[in-house]
């Protein structure tokens, strides 16, 4: 049908309008007119009558006829799959809604943390109707977004918009997740992981020794300096994360062990909570219980004297709460209470201010495999579903070449060494 004969056959409606035409369709049937004051065409699906005797449209338009009669097509496939969404229901509206039911159980943080970084991608995408967004436009806005960042936070985005549209997917409201189709661009280099070398490691553990207090935050009292200590030795020196020590009880601790027990029991930690939301550890390999290096053992004994000094001193104020790591008050140490200290520690170490907490379990990786302990019995260490995980996460850490077995070998045949 040409535009001029669509025009033709509603040149009896002198408005122009539809409502005479589909008012005699029946439930279901299609009508493709030609509508000269939008120099459109339009094509709309009858559905019956709601509960106020109104009838209920569902409306495409198109440049072209063939164009709408595709659009009519993906409104029957939608109608046979039950999905039922309103031609004002936007991608924003859905990452709300996600945001809001679809993640139960994760923390406040995670919330935050993707809607802070799907942010720029809804400033792009935001207004598009979710049944009419496309895998390209999400192409494109994915490739835009890691133009300006790194290729993890992009991942971070394009599994976001996934799960959004998974879950409109799951109440009915779009048909297919075309996000799903989509694969990650690259985005650009992000900042690499690293890890402390043997005398850096050094350094920081006896920075924080010293006698010297740091702040918690600015303009705050500066607390001593066995509260950064032990929570330096425990993540460098047992490679617990840093937010598993965060949630670390004195109730799973155990600083005297058992010399008399048959095989002796030594100091030890049980590594089974974290300060998720569900308290739990990231996985059910990460708990554990690990025996304690001596310098560790000593950094929380006198941490548990100074806490008692706090308790004393805060009087009424304090609030028990039974973790070995707390602001002067009792109350638990946010992440930013560590990265403040730690950067502290780090500058007075003379290693630079550009190092993170969580790079402490970084270096206990290096060193372990520096001193060639087996990648498996560091999976073990710290925590990890598999090998796999260890070495894809912490492959920069690890040594490239075992010589665990040929230095046992040589030990065993006392073969001469060439060259």
């Amino acid at each position: 049908m040409t535009a001029r004969a669509a025009s033709q056959s509603v040149s009896h409606c002198p408005s122009g309008c539809l409502s005479s035409r589909l008012a005699r369709r029946g439930w279901g049937e299609d009508g493709i007119y030609w509508v000269p004051s939008r120099s459109r065409f339009v094509g709309a699906i009858s559905l019956g009558f709601g509960p106020d005797g109104k009838r209920v449209r569902k409306v495409v338009t198109g440049k072209t006829e063939q164009e709408v009669r595709d659009k009519l097509k993906s409104l029957h496939d939608e109608l046979s799959r039950s999905v039922r969404s309103s031609r004002r229901y936007t991608i924003a509206q859905a990452v709300d809604d996600w945001l809001a039911d679809g993640l139960d159980g994760r923390s406040p943080a995670t919330v935050a943390k993707y809607r802070h970084v799907l942010t720029p991608v809804l400033n792009d995408l935001g207004n598009r109707v979710l049944t009419d967004l496309t895998a390209g436009e999400v192409k494109a806005a994915l490739g835009r977004f890691a133009a300006t960042h790194a290729t993890e936070t992009t991942s971070i985005a394009r599994l976001g918009l996934e799960r959004a549209i998974r879950h409109a997917e799951a109440n009915d409201l779009v048909s297919r997740n075309v996000a799903a189709l989509v694969e990650t661009p690259k985005g650009r280099a992000g900042r690499q992981s690293k890890a402390l070398s043997a005398a850096q490691a050094a350094a920081v553990l006896r920075a924080s020794r010293q006698d010297r207090a740091v702040q918690e935050f600015p303009g705050c009292p500066p607390r001593p300096p066995a509260l950064m200590h032990a929570y330096i030795a425990l993540c460098l020196l047992a490679g617990i994360r840093t937010e598993e020590v965060r949630a670390l009880r004195w109730d799973h601790v155990d600083l005297d062990g058992r010399a008399d027990a048959d095989p002796p029991v030594p100091p030890s930690v049980a590594v089974w909570r974290s300060v998720r939301a569900d308290g739990d550890t990231k996985t059910e390999r990460s708990r554990r219980t690990l025996a304690l290096p001596a310098m560790a053992v000593a950094a929380l004994r006198e941490l548990r004297a100074h806490q008692a000094d706090d308790k004393r001193q805060a009087d009424g104020l304090w609030q028990e709460s039974g973790l070995v790591f707390t602001t002067r008050t009792g109350t638990p140490l946010s992440a930013g209470h560590v990265r403040r200290m730690f950067k502290d520690v780090c500058e007075h170490a003379g290693i630079g201010a550009d190092w993170t907490p969580r790079e402490l379990r970084t270096s206990f990786v290096s060193l372990m495999s520096e001193r060639g302990v087996a990648t498996e019995e560091i999976a073990r260490l710290v925590g990890h579903s598999s090998t796999r995980v260890t070495e894809t996460v912490y492959r920069r850490e690890l040594r490239p070449v075992i010589t665990t077995g040929a230095e046992v070998m040589d030990a065993v045949f006392q073969y001469p060494q060439t060259g």
